[in-house]
């Protein structure tokens, strides 16, 4: 079994996400510990690009300002080396083809090994192309976590027989962002995966409130957060490391209830 494996089989889990780097390097390796300190199972850090084509504007605009700041992949390496003394939670980048392919697959997922991240989400290499990640990600133990949408249908069984670390399950189409409701019947889509795998499904897109996430980790293994908190960097900048704190805090407490 993997770290994050092993997040899911205590509890339901509550995955939180930042974007590496904004609004710098400090405060995301300050924010990280803290979300580790309350409660969060697994964490991700996204690595700023210049075309985040599954994000919407909140992380759209926290990747202009990360990239304004100098943040640089190799910056988010030396982040995550420097966290590895502090945290045992599980740690996953997400990120796109290109950031990886300039910085040289290979390259690339040993230094994810070598600084200890756990696996990678990558939302632009469909399944069917995965094979470009999933041979430098085997050589190195790093879980290449796979995205079902609603739209997946008859690849759900495909995606999910394949899949390591857990499923990030898409509750909504369209890009990244908080939603008023979620729509999408996200128990059909879990119970779809859970008929041909135990690998534990998260859900993310649109998940913001305590009420949100208590529902949706109910019909899944846990949920995954990001414009949210986002938004909460955007607004407090380099103070933002107690209200994110807080509000990590509240929404595992909500996903524990589920």
């Amino acid at each position: 079994m993997s770290r994050i494996s092993d997040a899911f089989a205590k509890e339901k889990a509550f995955i939180p996400f930042i974007t590496g780097g904004d609004p710098d390097i400090e405060t995301s390796y300050e924010l990280i510990k803290a979300m580790a300190k309350q409660g969060a199972d697994v964490i991700e850090i996204g690595i700023p690009f210049s075309d985040p084509i599954a994000e919407g504007p909140v992380i759209q605009e926290a990747d202009l300002r990360a990239l304004s700041a100098g943040t640089t992949t190799d910056a988010l390496f030396d982040m995550v080396t420097r966290l590895r003394k502090e945290i045992d939670t599980p740690l996953i980048f997400m990120t796109y083809m290109n950031p990886i392919y300039v910085y040289g697959t290979e390259r690339f997922m040993k230094r994810c090994s070598e600084v200890g991240i756990d696996g990678v989400i990558v939302p632009d290499v469909p399944f069917e192309e995965k094979a470009e990640l999933s041979g430098a990600c085997k050589q190195y133990g790093v879980d290449l976590i796979s995205m079902i949408a609603p739209t997946s249908k008859e690849r759900i069984e495909r995606i999910a027989k394949e899949a390591e670390g857990f499923i990030y399950c898409v509750s909504s189409l369209g890009v990244t962002g908080v939603r008023s409701e979620i729509t999408t019947d996200i128990g059909a889509m879990v119970q779809h995966v859970k008929a041909v795998t135990d690998t534990p499904v998260a859900v993310g897109f649109g998940i913001s409130t305590p009420e949100q996430a208590k529902k949706m980790a109910a019909l899944s293994d846990g949920a995954i957060v990001g414009s949210a908190i986002v938004k909460l960097v955007a607004k407090y900048g380099k103070d933002a490391v107690p209200y994110v704190a807080d509000y990590v805090k509240s929404m595992k407490d909500a996903v524990l209830q589920a």
